[in-house]
């Protein structure tokens, strides 16, 4: 058994129904096999079990994993393509690239790439859009197996629409979305998820398709994209015959618990109040939702009307794997809708990138906080001391002013070090 000695923040009962900030300074964790075993003042913790080795991150702030609730593994080379609305950046800057995944050796590569970025920025679990080609998701769950992370993806899937490499069929598109789950779903830290790219790209009968394979795969995950931009769900509407873009997913038996929706930029109250019925989970993805141009996302609304919320950085429309420039972004957001924003603290900027991700994507048993029970999943804070984020932690007034200087300011430079399941996955040498 292992002890860490840390001042600990984490958000176990949600603040955006009463809960707050839980901080704690001096706190050990007791980790064994990587799970949490005891939490409690170092003296307690330590008299309880004297001969176990000691970490000591007293120098930092340690918080729970992040969770990424809506991320393209095969964009990482594809971020930064600023001057561009949706559909235009599509065809040319993320669509040209994915098609380049048809290549097993690249694929390859580019789920090494992905799977580092992500683990180097604190994330520890993820819901992954995948790839349209079969092979590359087999390089992609490879990839986060080697590392230990938690993550849920699946076959993409489109037949109209996009570039003629990138189609499939309803047939196919059913049978490799089995066969792949029948490779990866359970196994170690790694789930399937049904994958249609967005109502736009997707005919009725490719809808139905992944609604059946959906039914067939024992426990499996869903994920797509709604209501991002304007001039998409205007076009979703014309080709579903004035459907709204959330029916369509509902229509085919895709929406339930299970489900995530990436961005919901525009919905409407209708909408919401489906997706609150059916416990499906929106991944807001404030950067993506900036640099493409897509909309102010209304937070407001969806607590209104009791729709769960998380964060993804959507790379590459979003500008990299930080969940706290993410956070950062959101908060802005919300600050510039004014009175139809909410006012967001560090504590709520914490739990949705972290509890509310991990209450997403059915993981709330696993990880979301430091609490005894849970797998250390960790991020440690540790700027260089003299830096602005450094000194700004050193003078913090207090715990939740020391966490809005790390969302204002923190970078994954600014994390020493990140576990999963008690394995180190990150450690800056000195």
């Amino acid at each position: 058994m292992t002890i860490y000695r840390a001042t600990v923040l984490d958000t176990p009962l949600d603040p955006f129904t009463g809960g707050v900030l839980r901080a704690e300074s001096d706190i050990a964790l007791a980790v064994s096999d990587g799970t949490i075993t005891a939490r409690g003042p170092f003296a307690t913790v330590r008299a309880e079990a004297p001969d176990d080795d000691v970490i000591d991150l007293r120098d930092g702030i340690l918080l729970p994993g992040f969770v990424d609730t809506h991320v393209h593994y095969p964009q990482i080379r594809a971020i930064g393509g600023l001057g561009k609305p949706l559909l235009d950046w599509l065809e040319h800057s993320a669509l040209p690239e994915e098609a380049k995944l048809h290549d097993e050796t690249y694929a390859a590569q580019v789920a090494d790439e992905f799977v580092h970025g992500m683990t180097q920025a604190g994330t520890t679990s993820a819901l992954v859009f995948g790839s349209h080609f079969a092979t590359a998701v087999d390089a992609l769950f490879r990839s986060a197996e080697r590392s230990g992370m938690r993550v849920t993806s699946g076959l993409v899937v489109s037949d109209r629409l996009l570039r003629a490499d990138l189609l499939t069929t309803p047939e196919r598109a059913y049978d490799e979305s089995v066969s792949l789950a029948a490779r990866w779903q359970g196994h170690e830290r790694l789930r399937y998820a049904v994958t249609p790219r967005f109502s736009y790209s997707c005919s009725a009968d490719l809808l139905e398709a992944c609604g059946a394979a959906y039914k067939d795969i024992d426990n499996a995950w869903c994920t797509s994209h709604v209501n991002e931009n304007v001039t998409e769900v205007a076009e979703v509407a014309r080709l579903f015959d004035g459907s709204s873009y959330v029916g369509t997913y509902q229509d085919h038996g895709l929406l339930d618990a299970h489900t995530v929706l990436a961005h919901n930029v525009h919905p409407t109250d209708a909408e919401l109040d489906i997706l609150s019925a059916s416990r499906a989970a929106v991944a807001h993805c404030p950067t993506s939702n900036a640099s493409l141009g897509s909309g102010m996302f209304p937070l407001a609304g969806h607590l209104k009307h009791g729709v769960r919320v998380a964060m993804g950085t959507d790379v590459g429309g979003g500008t990299g794997f930080s969940l706290l420039k993410e956070g950062l972004q959101a908060y802005f957001i919300q600050s510039l809708l004014r009175a139809q924003g909410v006012s967001l603290t560090p504590a709520h900027l914490l739990h949705l990138i972290t509890a509310a991700g991990a209450d997403a994507l059915g993981l709330r048993d696993q990880a979301g906080d430091l609490s005894v029970g849970k797998q250390f999943d960790a991020v440690f804070v540790a700027p260089e001391r003299n830096s602005p984020l450094g000194v700004g932690i050193r003078h913090a007034a207090d715990p939740e002013d020391a966490l809005a200087k790390i969302f204002a300011m923190g970078t994954p430079a600014d994390l020493a070090r990140v576990w999963i399941n008690g394995d180190l996955v990150k450690q800056d040498v000195v």
